[in-house]
């Protein structure tokens, strides 16, 4: 791997507020912080083609290990040259560990498990949780994986994403304290398998520890402290957030004084705009969510006024553009009239030039956010 080795560089930390202004130097390239992360999970965000997500001026993207190992095969990216080459991005790429999938195999998705009493189960995909790993069913043909700790690293070696994510279990919401407690130090010990299978191989990659506790400040604590030891390059916020976003923020308000200033951080799945707004008071750097793509295709349009539903009847004469000022190509071109219009016929393209909004405006949100730390506003 190319290009200047990983390094994270604290341009300015707010009077005001734990907020700061940072650069996290990859061997593609830097990440302007805080910063937005797409979701693309199959090497693509839905309805885009790398070169735009490009022009659009996203720096960092995220794709998902579990899914590529399953199609295509982390082996054929590593023959094509790697993610980057494979899918045409020139710019950082991070990939997570398939833990994730691990939790939802198990407990379906986050929404419904935090919807339901108790752990609701998945479809039996997961086979067998113990010391090792995991042994689940692929969602593609049912033939059993084992994935282990030292699985995912070598999978993610194959893909060759500037940053990567080690091995770990994601318990749910509503887990009594006992098993939270064991899932933790196992995750802990999974951490460190990860981080020796990746030192054996560094390959330019930088690998961020993933701390876990669930709401529970103490166990936070405890994972701060034994992850904090290790030569990790990065910590990852994961785990159980909490219920409510009020309980995340209280969480995080706790948490994040225990984490080294000179490391760059990201949180794990979360990308609405109220809980961005308090987290980058925080000290967070980077947010990973599909919240603004998904919106784009269900017809909610990002704009500074409030949302804008394309679909809503008052837009089916509405000559104007999604929101005036917005400097993002859609809204040079098109007006809301015909987005509407796109979006009645079903047409693909309307979802195109959505996401393509609201990419740009995530991105601009991001850029508006170290503009004001950097003046002393936030």
């Amino acid at each position: 791997m190319g290009g200047k080795p990983f390094m994270f560089e604290l341009i300015h930390q707010s009077k005001k507020s734990r907020a700061r202004v940072g650069k996290i130097h990859t061997p593609h390239g830097v990440i302007d912080t805080p910063g937005f992360v797409a979701v693309g999970t199959n090497a693509t965000l839905k309805s885009l083609d790398t070169k735009t997500v490009s022009e659009i001026g996203l720096q960092l993207m995220f794709c998902n290990t579990y899914h590529l190992m399953l199609q295509p095969g982390t082996d054929l990216i590593k023959k094509a040259g790697g993610l980057h080459k494979f899918m045409n991005r020139s710019m950082p790429l991070i990939t997570d560990s398939g833990g994730f999938q691990v939790f939802s195999l198990m407990y379906g998705t986050v929404k419904d498990e935090l919807k339901s009493k108790g752990a609701k189960k998945g479809n039996n995909a997961i086979l067998r949780v113990d010391e090792d790993g995991v042994l689940f069913r692929s969602y593609r043909d049912g033939s059993p994986v084992l994935l282990t700790p030292e699985r995912s690293v070598q999978a993610q070696k194959d893909l060759g994403a500037d940053i990567i994510i080690p091995f770990d279990e994601l318990p749910p919401y509503h887990i009594d304290q006992k098993k939270l407690i064991e899932s933790l130090h196992r995750t802990h010990r999974w951490e460190e398998r990860s981080l020796n299978e990746h030192r054996k191989n560094i390959n330019g990659q930088a690998m961020y520890a993933v701390i876990h506790g669930g709401i529970d400040p103490e166990l936070r604590k405890l994972s701060c402290q034994t992850l904090t030891k290790l030569p990790f390059d990065g910590f990852a916020i994961g785990g159980s957030l909490g219920k409510t976003k009020e309980q995340m923020i209280t969480m995080l308000q706790g948490m994040m004084p225990l984490l080294p200033d000179d490391k760059p951080n990201h949180l794990l799945g979360i990308g609405d705009l109220y809980s961005i707004e308090q987290c980058v008071k925080l000290g967070i750097d980077t947010f990973d969510s599909s919240h603004p793509t998904r919106s784009a295709r269900h017809g909610t349009l990002f704009a500074k006024q409030g949302q804008v539903k394309i679909l809503n009847s008052a837009h089916k004469q509405a000559f104007e553009p999604i929101e005036n000022g917005c400097g993002c190509m859609v809204c040079k071109n098109y007006t809301r009239a015909y987005l509407h219009h796109l979006f009645k016929a079903k047409e693909m393209t309307g979802y195109t030039l959505a996401t393509i909004h609201n990419l740009y405006f995530m991105v601009e949100l991001m850029r508006e956010y170290r503009e004001r730390i950097a003046q002393g506003e936030l």
